[in-house]
């Protein structure tokens, strides 16, 4: 699946934890891939999803997904960002924890989500 699928799949969705659970699936699929395919899974621009802290995390996911490649973010993330922090996870442990460690992208976003949020494997 490529980023631009997983919002299809997002936008179809309203609740939080089935948004997370396509977020998951797709890692898991992401980090299976080779390195060729998963430059290529990143680079079209996905349609909104109905909800700019969605559209702005997979901005962030895709920089952040490439960097860990050794290479930039695509064109198509530059210039997303939110207005005020979101916290995806929120509860007290969550968000010093994201306070803390949020990956550089979603940091610059307004993202404050921890690592081991986006861990999957």
């Amino acid at each position: 699946m490529s980023i631009a699928g997983l919002a299809g799949f997002l936008s179809t969705v309203r609740q939080d934890k089935d948004r997370w659970r396509l977020v998951a699936e797709f890692l898991e699929e992401y980090h299976h891939e080779p390195a060729d395919t998963k430059h290529a899974l990143l680079q079209e621009t996905p349609h909104p999803t109905g909800e700019e802290h969605w559209d702005v995390f997979l901005a962030a996911l895709a920089e952040h997904l490439s960097a860990a490649e050794g290479t930039a973010g695509p064109a198509w993330t530059h210039g997303r960002t939110l207005r005020s922090f979101w916290f995806p996870f929120d509860t007290p442990a969550a968000r010093a924890d994201a306070l803390v460690h949020a990956p550089a992208a979603f940091r610059r976003r307004g993202i404050l989500v921890a690592p081991q949020e986006l861990a999957v494997r």
